[in-house]
């Protein structure tokens, strides 16, 4: 072989060589990439979500926002007092997601071990009196509740709530007789509506979710008692992707402005 064919056929390995290199090179991003999150389309499937009477319209909102963002999946919810879906849940009732309205409930969840991971604080919650549009029993005061011929509706003690209630009570030295203990918030809120009861005591931002179908009367004691909400994921989850994923959109920046735009502060 001529000098001139030596240096053609070492040029030819040299670039060869160089060719593999790349391919090898190329080819370690793609396992890398294989290994990393998994992206918005990933999460699909129907995503459970057990949530406090109270986060029902933003929830609701929540839900549509997640499903926009995620177009294979499904939110469905139930809703009811945080003590309600704590028993279901622990009766084995299938959700992938449990909101509660106070740590108390999240708290027997968690103790057993029902929980996957820590529950998140995502929104804060203060008590407000509703009554009907004009407030035609006069009430200004949370004192006034207590009054002779007021019927006053409030949440069961075993309800979130029920539960500030008592406490505002026990603070305040200041004794309610309800006519009625409901078992969540929403149904408060509907007996004030429909003019079933003079006021009760619900949140702010069912107050404010209600519009002008009733009413608000604010009261200083109510600051005492601020309600934390927490969010988790359950072990038992039919959709643990999913759950994790809404758990994550609610503790976001959308699911944050969306909770401040109903009037939930932050935890």
């Amino acid at each position: 072989m001529t000098v001139r064919k030596r240096i053609v056929a070492a040029a030819v390995i040299a670039v060869a060589a160089l060719a593999l290199t790349g391919c090898a090179a190329s080819s370690a991003p793609a396992s890398s990439a294989s290994t990393g999150s998994p992206s918005a389309d990933a999460v699909s499937g129907t995503v459970t979500v057990f949530a406090a009477a109270s986060l029902t319209a933003t929830f609701t909102d929540l839900g549509k926002a997640f499903e926009a963002e995620h177009p294979g999946a499904k939110v469905t919810f139930s809703f009811a007092g945080s003590s309600d879906l704590v028993s279901q849940i622990t009766e084995g009732a299938p959700a992938d997601v449990f909101a509660s309205a106070d740590e108390a409930n999240m708290a027997k969840v968690t103790t057993a071990k029902l929980a996957d991971g820590e529950p998140v604080d995502f929104a804060t919650n203060v008590l407000a009196i509703a009554v009907p549009p004009g407030n035609p029993a006069k009430i200004t005061a949370f004192s006034d509740l207590a009054k002779p011929g007021v019927k006053t509706v409030v949440c069961a003690p075993q309800v979130p709530c029920g539960a500030a209630t008592v406490k505002v009570e026990a603070s305040s030295g200041v004794t309610l007789t309800p006519v009625s203990q409901e078992s969540s918030v929403t149904d408060v809120l509907g007996k004030v509506e429909s003019g079933e009861a003079d006021a009760g005591i619900v949140y702010v931002t069912d107050v404010k979710g209600a519009g002008s179908k009733v009413d608000s009367v604010p009261f200083p004691e109510a600051a005492s008692t601020v309600n934390t909400y927490p969010i988790v994921a359950l072990k038992a989850a039919a959709n643990p992707s999913g759950a994790a994923a809404f758990v994550d959109f609610v503790t976001g920046e959308k699911g944050r402005a969306v909770l401040k735009t109903a009037g939930f502060g932050a935890p």
